[in-house]
């Protein structure tokens, strides 16, 4: 059971980045376990919503060989996800460097990302990879980015959406 903090707010109230950690750890083992089924097509991303209430959405995710998803942000939503399967590189923005940062998200790694945080992820292992993640309040839309020459980073277009994680241009 997941407990929501209390805020001073007449709206729903979002996880806190803690809560959707657990939350993605708590999927992923249902995932491990057989829970859960999973598909890998080679020729698009899966992926499939596991539950929405109106303060979080859970989705999981299924990562072909060099999918990948778009530099992008998730709006007013707070996210976190964890690799249940195979390993994901994800390429974040650090605007002290002005620059992107890379991480490589192995199987069991869970993350939080809050408000801000610019990123793309990318199944770069020749092994498929499969992936729970969160977002609270649930995920309406997103923006994508491109770093410009001397590392600005520049915004391209944002998009209303109730997918997760942008789809690779």
């Amino acid at each position: 059971m997941i407990t929501r903090s209390p805020r001073a707010t007449a709206g729903p109230t979002p996880l806190a980045l803690p809560e959707l950690r657990q939350l993605t750890r708590r999927i992923a083992a249902e995932v491990r376990a057989g829970l859960h089924q999973v598909t890998v097509d080679p020729d698009r991303r899966w992926y499939q919503m596991l539950s929405s209430d109106g303060y979080v959405d859970v989705w999981l995710i299924g990562w072909a060989q060099e999918q990948g998803a778009e530099l992008h942000d998730h709006a007013g939503s707070l996210g976190a996800l964890s690799v249940v399967r195979g390993t994901l590189t994800e390429h974040r923005w650090a605007p002290t460097q002005r620059g992107l940062r890379t991480r490589s998200l192995r199987t069991g790694t869970s993350v939080g990302f809050g408000l801000g945080h610019v990123h793309d992820v990318m199944n770069t292992a020749a092994e498929p990879a499969v992936s729970v993640h969160a977002y609270s309040p649930p995920l309406t839309a997103m923006s994508y980015y491109q770093i410009e020459p001397g590392g600005l980073l520049r915004r391209t277009r944002s998009e209303l959406t109730s997918a997760p994680e942008a789809a690779s241009a």
